[in-house]
């Protein structure tokens, strides 16, 4: 019996958001220390005054009418998000040419850094686990006409550092679907993006779900189907849609979850599963369908691929900051 978004007890209440103009969110919010950076903006954690509820801080600087335009966009459509395997807006600001975009505290870290934990066992039956509840969130995203565009491991979230619930984040390109225009993008992550994306057609709610099963594949194998050894090689490998399951990390994987990672790898969209009818195939459906033998040579190859994604995100930390005119101190790197 699949669960559906009924029989999920939110983690962390739901409200309705809208955006503050000329307000000083440092009224309400204590800010405190940094969490984390990423390229459009800085997360701190936070605390509620009035409830002292613990949060967290994303403070976006803007200059542009387009960048606060995107802004403006992400809170819209994240203030209409309330489903519990999503993350949940609390607040939001524009004050002083910055936002801040007060969220719900998730502290479990990313779904990979926690996969490859020596005290997690990986599982096929884990896999299932996980790829249940992103297809549990992208059916709700997709039932708000919403597309998400920027599926990757790194927007997969635990909320905790013990359990296995997630959470999907960052809707920053996030758009919402209207049939009476036509909707083409240029942007996301080469190694996750559907092959529409990069011959810059039209995009669809499938397009999401392209993601999820290079996603999948990852998880299963710690293999990543179509990256080259560049960003161009990774896109020629995506729109030629050539992969192939015969490594040795897939000895162990069933041939449900190969069906189920096939039928989402699928060049034309209209043929790839959609979020709903991903939930009913028997690898998500049928909870004796995976097996609970350890995948470890997934693991240990899971564990390099992650190595070396925080390699390239450090070597292109230290290129922005030192385009930005930083000093960096490469014996503290």
């Amino acid at each position: 019996m699949c669960t559906t978004l009924y029989d999920l007890a939110p983690s962390f209440p739901f409200r309705e958001v809208q955006l503050k103009l000329d307000v000083d969110p440092k009224q309400q919010f204590e800010i405190l220390p940094e969490l984390g950076r990423g390229t459009f903006g800085t997360v701190f954690h936070c605390r509620e005054k009035a409830t002292g509820l613990e949060l967290a801080a994303k403070i976006i600087p803007y200059k542009k009418k387009k960048d606060r335009g995107d802004m403006v966009r992400e809170i819209d459509i994240m203030s209409c998000l309330h489903h519990p395997r999503l993350i949940q807006l609390y607040d939001a600001f524009d004050y002083e040419n910055k936002f801040y975009v007060i969220l719900e505290l998730i502290q479990g870290g990313e779904l990979f850094e926690r996969v490859i934990d020596d005290d997690f066992v990986l599982t096929e039956k884990a896999c299932a686990v996980f790829m249940r509840q992103i297809c549990e969130g992208m059916e709700y995203i997709h039932s708000r006409s919403i597309i998400h565009l920027d599926m990757k491991p790194e927007n997969i979230l635990c909320l905790t550092k013990t359990g296995n619930r997630i959470k999907i984040i960052d809707f920053g390109f996030a758009r919402r679907y209207d049939p009476g225009k036509k909707l083409q993008v240029m942007f996301g992550t080469a190694e996750f993006a559907a092959p529409e994306v990069l011959n810059f057609d039209e995009i669809y709610f499938y397009t999401d779900m392209w993601s999820l099963g290079v996603i999948c594949y990852v998880l299963l194998s710690g293999l990543s189907p179509f990256v080259g050894g560049d960003d161009q090689a990774t896109m020629t490998n995506v729109l030629q849609g050539a992969y192939t399951f015969d490594y040795k990390s897939f000895d162990a994987v069933s041939d449900s979850a190969k069906d189920f990672v096939r039928k989402l790898l699928v060049r034309d969209g209209e043929r790839r599963l959609t979020a709903r009818k991903a939930l009913r195939h028997p690898w998500l459906a049928e909870t004796t369908a995976q097996s609970t033998t350890e995948l470890s040579v997934t693991k240990t190859k899971l564990k390099r691929y992650v190595i070396k994604k925080r390699w390239i995100k450090a070597v292109n930390t230290i290129i922005a900051l030192r385009r930005m005119g930083a000093r960096i101190d490469y014996d503290l790197v």
